[in-house]
């Protein structure tokens, strides 16, 4: 019985819960201003309400010059909880598995238990903050009307593949990209690093298609006279703009973000060991 509880690390398991939601929530908070923009444009350049370049001229004037009407407002709220809430459940995972394993507090882990956990919480607040932003946001003078289950399986696909992508993989990733880095490299850049910004990023070239035909969806429902020869056509035609953009939103979001709470809740973890 003695050895069987000498298997489990509790030690400071209060404070160390609290130290994944404090780096969850300040990666959700510095993050949130700047993808509920990027979110704003992509939706609103989707269904003609304005275009991508405007809407983000428009958003980041209101951040410089009224930063209130961008900070304190709906859209903002839900990206802080989003990203808040996926941070926290990828960061209490791996706080549960160095409990349950008696390993070190700053462990991180990169498999299935935290690819489940992470990407249920993300995908479902992502499909709720994309129903709240396509009724916000989608076509002008239309009635808001409920997010069909087509769209929901699309936007699921598409957030899991970006979750994947951000949890899973730079963690594997890291150690192969710092064998390609020289030592005077590695001192200001780690292979994990360059991985939590690059796997992210990339995977948005596929996932951008999935994004597209779910908003095209909700906005033109099936029956409605769209064919999947015109629905293609609006993928073609918008599939590297929307690409770019989002990489500008998840290179802020799961890059800057993921970076910023990996160290900050290394930081405090470590000093809790």
């Amino acid at each position: 019985m003695e050895s069987a509880r000498r298997s489990w690390n509790t030690k400071n398991l209060g404070a160390r819960i609290g130290s994944d939601l404090v780096s969850a929530s300040c990666a959700g908070a510095l993050i949130a201003p700047i993808v509920a923009i990027i979110d704003r444009s992509i939706m609103e350049n989707t269904s003609g309400r304005n275009t991508l370049s405007n809407s983000l001229k428009t958003s980041l004037s209101n951040l410089l010059l009224r930063p209130h009407t961008i900070l304190l407002t709906k859209p903002t709220a839900l990206l802080f909880l989003l990203y808040g809430a996926t941070y926290a459940s990828a960061n209490t995972l791996d706080t549960i598995s160095s409990t349950a394993h008696d390993r070190p507090a700053s462990l991180v882990t990169a498999g299935t238990p935290k690819f489940a956990a992470s990407s249920s919480v993300n995908v479902g607040l992502c499909i709720y903050k994309d129903q709240v932003f396509a009724r916000m946001f989608g076509p002008p003078g239309s009635p808001p009307r409920p997010v069909t289950l087509p769209s929901y399986a699309l936007f699921a696909a598409r957030d899991s593949m970006t979750i994947f992508a951000s949890f899973i993989l730079p963690p594997l990733l890291g150690p192969r990209i710092d064998d390609y880095l020289s030592a005077s490299l590695r001192r200001y850049v780690s292979g994990a690093t360059a991985a939590q910004f690059l796997a992210p990023a990339a995977v948005q070239l596929l996932s951008t298609p999935l994004h597209l035909l779910g908003l095209d969806v909700y906005n033109r429902p099936p029956g409605g006279g769209a064919t999947w020869g015109q629905r293609w056509e609006l993928i073609r035609r918008m599939w590297l703009p929307s690409a770019a953009a989002r990489v500008c939103r998840i290179v802020p979001a799961f890059g800057v973000g993921g970076v910023v709470n990996t160290k900050l809740r290394r930081s405090m973890m470590v000093k809790l060991e």
